[in-house]
């Protein structure tokens, strides 16, 4: 008995083995329920239209005035006065600084006390001369003697007046040791100090007038060929957007060898918050027309560099157009 149940036992245990392993094969099989499709965003359909467009360049520029002066003497010594200080609004002839006059002075003051003597000795002449000329015509002196009186006359003259203009030079060189403003404006940096020695190379200061500014502009000659008068201008911030708009008024006859450019002037309009030697860009616009116009957020950046932009023809071909 008990060998027909062992003979039985190891016949359908491989049996219910081969079933277990045939039911999981069949469950694993099994394919999993399939994704529902993704809905299609709606899409705004809209014709393209043709608009003015610029062609346009930018070039670092300079605002520079048109009245702008740097200030140097034109004689030599220790400054005793300074009366202005940096950003200080003047006016003409305003006193900005002095340079010991000393010297100078006492060669001014030397120089008039010998035209005085000179114009003494003029004076006795021009007496003297008449009285001769008197007792000549009265028959009292000879020719001679109112010749030798009206070569004296003029001798005294001629030297006297000599010695008035060179008077008259000495005191004007006594008014460069006072700089004065040359015209109304601004003063700029003020970089020496009471006491310092200054020559004809010291620079003293500046006086800007800041108005009637222009912007200088370097322009390639590789675009010798399209610049010309009359080109819209725009001075642009960092950010794109223009501070003013002007036009060029003024190309130069010559190119510049170093820059191997062209300078362009485009006078500043009042009013716009720009400084005189201030680094600008200048939009330069060489000319408009009509190109297909599409809104922005109708364009896709590929890449990270380049825009592209997909457009559906009527006839179902795609058609894309690259931005640089």
């Amino acid at each position: 008995m008990f060998e027909m149940r062992s003979h039985i036992t190891h016949k359908i245990l491989p049996i219910l083995a081969s079933a277990a392993f045939s039911a999981l094969l069949s469950g694993c099989s099994h394919e999993a329920p399939a994704a529902a499709p993704q809905q299609a965003m709606p899409v705004k359909v809209a014709a393209v239209s043709l608009s003015p467009v610029a062609s346009a360049d930018t070039y670092v520029a300079t605002i520079k005035g048109r009245r702008s002066a740097t200030m140097q003497p034109q004689v030599e010594g220790n400054i005793t006065r300074i009366l202005v200080k940096s950003g200080d609004v003047v006016k003409a002839g305003q006193l900005l600084m002095q340079i010991d006059p000393l010297k100078q002075a006492a060669a001014v003051q030397s120089q008039q006390g010998t035209q005085s003597q000179k114009k003494a000795l003029y004076d006795y002449n021009k007496i003297e001369v008449e009285r001769q000329r008197k007792l000549f015509e009265a028959g009292v002196v000879s020719r001679d003697t109112y010749d030798q009186a009206n070569q004296s006359y003029e001798n005294s003259k001629a030297d006297y007046e000599a010695n008035a203009a060179l008077t008259d030079t000495q005191k004007q060189q006594l008014a460069y040791y006072q700089i004065r403003a040359p015209f109304t404006g601004i003063v700029g940096d003020v970089p020496v100090h009471v006491g310092d020695y200054a020559s004809s190379s010291t620079l003293l200061t500046t006086v800007d007038e800041n108005v009637e500014l222009e912007a200088y502009i370097y322009i390639p000659t590789e675009r010798a060929a399209q610049i010309r008068t009359g080109l819209a201008v725009e001075i642009i911030d960092s950010e794109g957007n223009a501070v003013t708009k002007s036009t060029i008024n003024f190309l130069s006859p010559q190119v510049d060898n170093g820059l191997q450019s062209i300078l362009a002037k485009a006078p500043i309009p009042h009013g716009a918050k720009l400084r005189t030697e201030q680094l600008v860009k200048a939009r330069v616009t060489w000319n408009t027309n009509p190109a297909p116009v599409v809104p922005i957020l109708a364009v896709t950046r590929v890449g990270g560099q380049a825009l592209y932009l997909s457009l559906r023809k009527r006839k179902g071909s795609t058609l894309r157009i690259r931005y640089l």
